[in-house]
């Protein structure tokens, strides 16, 4: 985005804003707003706002309103949000739905479970580095298609670590995650999301002959 005046049709200088955007203009607006959306400075629905209007952008005017309220890439408004900590007693605690997958995570499990969801967040960087201390209950990790997890560095002193299959060696990665740390009698399951499962009937729906009902997700 060069913001040089250009000569109009009938010999007028445009302004810069009125310029029509390039591809590259259009690319360079919204690796910058994944970028912020990895700092927190954006969560994931201005993020998919944003970004479906730099994509669609014709001027840099329009470029310009996407990025006015955010720091240059690389400029000194603050150090990134990086660390993310779970640290789960006896109870639950779950990342789903449109989160933003940060840079690191320490996840401590004691006695409770915690489950990461990766199936709609919002990947802003290819690498996710995992520190895990797993020591009761357990910690799960639903994938997608993309999502390429790595465990290891991953001690197990009882309990065990279960991945899926890798995948084909020209599929292409958008995230990795590698983990790190230890599991003692508990357990770390990656995979995708498991397949809906269909409740059982109750005694009187049986006794009628009913149709079981429609399959729930797990």
């Amino acid at each position: 985005m060069t913001g040089e005046l250009q000569p109009s049709g009938d010999g007028d200088l445009v302004p810069p804003g009125e310029l029509r955007a390039s591809y590259a203009d259009r690319d360079r607006v919204a690796e910058q707003l994944r970028i912020a959306a990895g700092d927190g400075r954006l969560d994931a629905e201005e993020l998919d706002q944003r970004l479906e209007k730099a994509l669609t952008a014709r001027t840099y005017a329009e470029l310009t309103a996407l990025t006015r309220d955010l720091p240059a890439v690389g400029g000194t408004a603050g150090p990134p949000r990086e660390l993310v900590r779970i640290d789960t007693g006896s109870g639950h605690a779950e990342r789903s739905g449109r989160w933003v997958v940060p840079r690191r995570m320490d996840v401590r499990v004691r006695s409770g479970s915690t489950r990461l969801d990766f199936t709609e967040a919002v990947i802003t960087q290819p690498l996710l580095r995992i520190t895990a201390e797993v020591t009761g209950g357990g910690l799960r990790l639903i994938t997608r298609p993309g999502i390429v997890v790595d465990a290891d560095d991953i001690s197990v002193h009882g309990g065990g670590v279960t991945l899926p299959e890798p995948p084909d060696p020209g599929a292409p990665v958008l995230l990795r995650v590698e983990i790190a740390g230890s599991v003692r009698g508990a357990g770390i399951i990656v995979g995708p999301p498991p397949p809906p499962r269909r409740p059982r009937r109750t005694f009187w729906q049986w006794l009628r002959r009913a149709p079981r009902p429609p399959a729930i997700a797990a």
